[in-house]
């Protein structure tokens, strides 16, 4: 059967596929919190905070609450009241004093509970105080007994501020642009064989490579777009790493017209394959070095981590390498259709 012949690698890919999607879209989210509100409170005054939570399980077991300040100095609640499984009533009164010299400082909250585990929100509440005692805050709000904080095991996507259930992208935004940049990577192999040779089968595998990655650049600009749309607001910013990656776009887009501008088989062999090895080279800088000279909002330039800790942990990673491979793989594989396609039309038309 024709379907048996197809190589082991494509299966491979399309299991890949499989695992993402199901994986990547149904695991869960852990617990965490949208947001409380007021945002502002004065020390000294008994306060009500309303929050809000994520996939958690407050009628099922109350929490405790704690307020953090730096490392060091923390404050339990003085009682919580369960609204719904998402929403507590946070009843508190301050004491006096911070234990800081500032009289505005900001505050984490942190959700405790045996079931959801604990959450965080940074730097969320601001406190504020109308005079100074140091020693009489660092007394109020150190805890005389040490705290255990419940942790999760249960395996589930990272709750992030901001991004919420949108860093599923990460699957599909990410691996499109690593797999692309494979493709690249893979046609440049070609071009400089058919500048050695002018070889007409590895000037095809070049196009090919070529085509597909401006393809998965642009799904991954629209995929980008779309995310920039619901984290930052808008669907594109002036952002130095957003502009230098529709300009990488652009360079291989006049590798298209370049190609499709020459008649002669041979001479447009020759001179997409060199205009190819400079757009590679071109965009080494523009994607990997500019973004990293400045402050960027994207993740992986000017400080903001992509891969650290705070951004991808196990349960991320045991999706994302997957997503990159099988993307990787379809490129591939979609480019060696294509350079087919290219063959048959050229028998036919002899």
């Amino acid at each position: 059967m024709k379907i048996l012949e197809i190589s082991w690698w494509k299966w491979f890919a399309v299991i890949l596929f499989i695992y993402v999607l199901t994986r990547g879209l149904l695991l869960p989210l852990k617990p965490g919190i949208v947001d409380l509100q007021p945002s502002r409170v004065a020390s000294g005054v008994h306060s009500v905070i309303h929050m809000t939570g994520y996939n958690t399980n407050y009628s099922l077991d109350t929490p405790r609450v704690f307020f953090k300040i730096s490392n060091e100095f923390l404050a339990i609640a003085d009682s919580v009241v369960v609204l719904s499984d998402t929403r507590l009533n946070i009843h508190h009164k301050f004491p006096p004093f911070l234990p800081v010299k500032q009289k505005l400082v900001q505050t984490s909250l942190i959700v405790d509970s045996e079931l959801d585990g604990a959450a965080v929100i940074p730097s969320k509440l601001i406190l504020s105080q109308d005079s100074i005692d140091l020693e009489e805050g660092k007394a109020a709000w150190t805890l005389k007994d040490s705290v255990h904080f419940h942790q999760k095991h249960a395996l589930r996507f990272p709750y992030r501020n901001i991004l919420y259930e949108t860093i599923r992208n990460t699957f599909f935004h990410v691996s499109l642009w690593f797999a692309m940049f494979s493709m690249m990577l893979g046609s440049l192999i070609y071009s400089f064989r058919v500048l050695r040779t002018g070889s007409k089968l590895d000037d095809y595998k070049a196009y090919s490579l070529v085509f597909v990655a401006i393809l998965f650049g642009s799904m991954g600009l629209a995929t980008g777009s779309i995310w920039a749309r619901f984290t930052w607001d808008t669907w594109w910013t002036n952002d130095i790493k957003l502009n230098m990656a529709a300009l990488s776009m652009l360079i291989y887009v006049a590798y298209l017209i370049l190609r499709f501008s020459i008649e002669d088989p041979d001479r447009r062999a020759k001179v997409t394959a060199a205009y190819n090895v400079f757009a590679v080279v071109a965009i080494i800088p523009l994607i990997f070095v500019l973004p990293r000279l400045t402050d960027s909002l994207h993740p992986g330039n000017g400080g903001n981590p992509a891969f650290g800790s705070e951004d991808m942990d196990h349960a991320l990673r045991l999706v994302f390498y997957p997503s990159v491979l099988a993307f990787t793989l379809l490129g591939f594989w979609m480019a060696e259709l294509w350079q087919r396609a290219l063959l048959l039309e050229e028998e036919l038309s002899d």
